[in-house]
């Protein structure tokens, strides 16, 4: 699988979109890898997961052919995961030589914005409303959605997808998984995680996790045999409030064997 990470940040951005802490100038001054937009993904060019408000920016800085993509997949419904209005520009009054539907996944709340915002353009778009640990054949992939700890307020999801012989975790966002996640992935083999860490060195797992946190699931995976010497382990979905820059992080995370998310990032699994 190769999968390329889109946007790296949390809801605000990094630099914030309004903010100037220090920072968030420190950011806009470095450039590079130290700039993270909204977070989303795209697995072999196929499965899109997740659809924030900067899509067109990823479309336009990675050359992406979101036409030819035909499934799209969604965590949960925060703004920075699912700005619908914009999946409304792929109706056939906006977009032409293209395939239709849509295949859109999703939670309860999710299918039902989808709903109130594509009323004129039904026909484009085809919603299925997934449950947690279901599997479900998604194109040339099974995808299981897993329970998150992240919104008491709606079934947040994170991921277990697999393709022939390969399978990762799509990890964020969410806190300290919940006991009903840990107990589905207690005897599963993963090649690629990727966690969330949106709270840096600030001490609270809850909703999203931190780097202690990143530092003890991947601890927990090796000791119970789920990820070994071979898989890989990066962290992603950084908010400003960290206020560490890529290399800082690096330098957090690395000598644990974890990587650093960075916008535009491809990793092979």
């Amino acid at each position: 699988m190769k999968v390329q990470l889109l946007g790296t940040s949390a809801a605000e951005g990094y630099p914030a979109i309004f903010c100037k802490c220090d920072a968030c100038m420190r950011a806009r001054k470095l450039g590079g890898k130290n700039i993270r937009t909204r977070t989303s993904a795209i697995i072999d060019d196929e499965l899109k997961i997740d659809f924030p408000p900067d899509t067109l920016h990823h479309v336009l800085t990675y050359n992406l052919d979101l036409g030819s993509i035909q499934n799209l997949l969604f965590t949960h419904s925060h703004h920075d995961h699912f700005y619908p209005e914009d999946i409304t520009m792929r109706a056939p009054v906006f977009a032409h030589d293209i395939d239709y539907p849509l295949n859109i996944y999703g939670n309860d709340i999710v299918i039902y914005k989808c709903k109130e915002v594509f009323q004129f353009s039904r026909e484009a778009f085809k919603l299925r409303r997934i449950a947690p640990f279901i599997t479900y054949t998604i194109g040339s992939f099974q995808v299981t959605p897993l329970l998150a700890d992240h919104d008491k307020n709606e079934t947040c999801f994170i991921f277990y997808i697999e393709k022939g012989n390969r399978s990762m975790l799509y990890g964020h966002d969410t806190g300290w998984f919940p006991p009903q996640t840990w107990a589905w992935l207690e005897h599963k083999k993963l090649d690629f995680v990727l966690l969330d860490c949106t709270h840096g060195l600030i001490p609270e797992k809850r909703n999203h996790l931190n780097i202690e946190g990143v530092k003890e699931i991947k601890e927990i995976f090796m000791a119970n045999g789920i990820i070994d010497e071979s898989s890989k382990v990066i962290a992603t979905h950084f908010s400003h409030n960290t206020k560490l820059s890529h290399s800082e992080l690096k330098s957090l995370l690395n000598p644990f064997g974890i990587e650093v998310a960075y916008d535009g990032m491809i990793v092979n699994v």
